[in-house]
């Protein structure tokens, strides 16, 4: 977990906000924007299950993620704004429906709260391909990579993932392999969320389109829709300025 202090210097007593990562991420991918939103308010970014420096459980299903979220989030006060992307953004979903007085205001960044059909175990392969023991540096690990993942950016962003001092992968690929099929679906869940809710996503992003948001109005029926122009699902790394932007005035709205 990191924290970012708001504008009372040690932030205790500004309002938080709770950024959790997507699939193969960690709390330090949002570094850049979390110290841009910190300047009104308390960030605390936190490593998911099976992730960074958060432990590794043979589970990985939106009900234990929420049950982890709530746990953080009581250890916090309570109450907090919560910001999820993907992955992130589920289990974000799944703890303001399940425990809607821990969360304040809700902004989930490209993702619909639907299965979806895809599978993103093609990149654990290439990442249990990485020959670890050879490993002396990041841009190893880049290299042997990129004869598996056409995109650089996802190269560089899977790459931030290995310990290269311990030649280990912060990510637990057996686990997250098993339970793909949780991670891409979305959980037999009841209840409603009241409040405030931002429905974030990239304007050139697949991810949520129309037909997913009468789904997502049944769950969350304040939901608002903000599109960055020009951004993929990645948004808060291809279009970081645009995304504090949006963020910052809807909080402060």
């Amino acid at each position: 977990m990191i924290e970012y202090a708001g504008p009372s210097g040690d932030g205790a007593d500004a309002p938080v906000l709770l950024i959790v990562h997507g699939l193969y991420g960690s709390a330090r991918n949002w570094g850049a924007v979390a110290k841009r939103l910190a300047k009104n308010r308390r960030v605390v970014s936190v490593d998911m299950r099976n992730h960074g420096a958060s432990p590794w459980y043979n589970t990985h299903s939106y009900q234990d993620m929420a049950d982890d979220l709530s746990e953080i989030i009581t250890d916090l006060g309570g109450n907090v704004d919560v910001m999820g992307h993907s992955m992130g953004g589920k289990a974000a979903m799944v703890c303001a429906l399940q425990s809607p007085a821990l969360v304040n205001r809700l902004i989930v960044v490209d993702i619909a709260p639907v299965a979806y059909t895809h599978s993103q175990l093609s990149y654990i392969s290439a990442m249990q391909a990485v020959d670890l023991a050879t490993v002396q540096k990041r841009s190893d690990v880049s290299e042997m990579l990129a004869e598996y993942v056409d995109d650089p950016a996802l190269i560089s962003f899977f790459a931030q993932s290995v310990d290269v001092a311990a030649k280990r992968w912060r990510l637990n690929l057996e686990v997250l392999a098993d339970q793909m099929p949780l991670i891409m679906g979305f959980p037999e869940v009841s209840g409603v969320f009241e409040g405030r809710t931002l429905l974030l996503t990239g304007g050139q992003s697949p991810y949520v389109t129309r037909n997913h948001r009468s789904a997502i109005k049944t769950f969350f029926p304040q939901a608002r829709f903000a599109s960055i122009k020009g951004a993929g699902h990645w948004l808060h790394a291809e279009k970081p300025r645009e995304v504090i932007a949006t963020v910052d005035a809807w909080l402060g709205g």
